[in-house]
């Protein structure tokens, strides 16, 4: 029988932002930051991150934070490496998510606390 994920609306306060600058390693590396705030949680809670450049229907995933639902402000910061493209310096799209694994039976379902779209620009550093 299959599950289905309840909607789950975020709680009053809750948000994560990206920093509109994101820097580019000569190794091709990618480190993306930003900030977040979440509360409520009851498993384990991530700020993910996913970069798009020339094509936006092709995203890359850049990391991954474990996040504090606090009910603070935390900072967070990402990095990674994206394979089959390479990223230059300028323009680039990034979304950011706050997702908690909620346990619901044997499997954790996806809860979104927050979700940022940014536009950034990639700077060599």
């Amino acid at each position: 029988m299959p599950v289905h994920a309840v909607p789950v609306h975020a709680a009053p306060g809750e948000s994560v932002t990206v920093d509109t600058v994101g820097r580019l390693a000569a190794d091709g590396t990618v480190t993306l930051t930003g900030t977040y705030r979440c509360t409520g949680n009851t498993g384990p809670v991530f700020v993910t991150s996913a970069l798009s450049q020339r094509d936006p229907r092709v995203k890359h995933g850049i990391g991954g934070t474990v996040a504090r639902c606090d009910g603070t402000t935390h900072t967070w910061s990402n990095s990674g490496q994206v394979s089959g493209e390479t990223l230059m310096p300028g323009t680039a799209h990034v979304q950011a998510t706050v997702m908690e694994l909620r346990p619901v039976g044997l499997v954790p379902l996806p809860v979104f606390h927050a979700t940022a779209d940014q536009d950034v620009t990639l700077v060599q550093g």
